[in-house]
């Protein structure tokens, strides 16, 4: 069994939940926007950004930390 100190309170978890699932539906929303309007593959890299950001917001705030 592995204990582990919270690092943030509750207000602090529900803050980065908030902004991770946010962060992630910009994310699709880019993605439908750039699948939608033709833009090359490359543009689609960049999303790389939203995506990353809102998993960590949403592992963060699950993880406690």
């Amino acid at each position: 069994m592995v204990v582990r100190a919270a690092n943030i309170g509750p207000k602090g978890r529900r803050r980065r939940a908030l902004m991770g699932v946010l962060t992630l539906a910009v994310g699709i929303a880019a993605f439908v926007v750039i699948l939608l309007s033709g833009v090359g593959r490359g543009w689609r890299v960049a999303l790389f950004v939203p995506f990353w950001a809102g998993a960590l917001g949403v592992f963060q705030a699950r993880g406690h930390t």
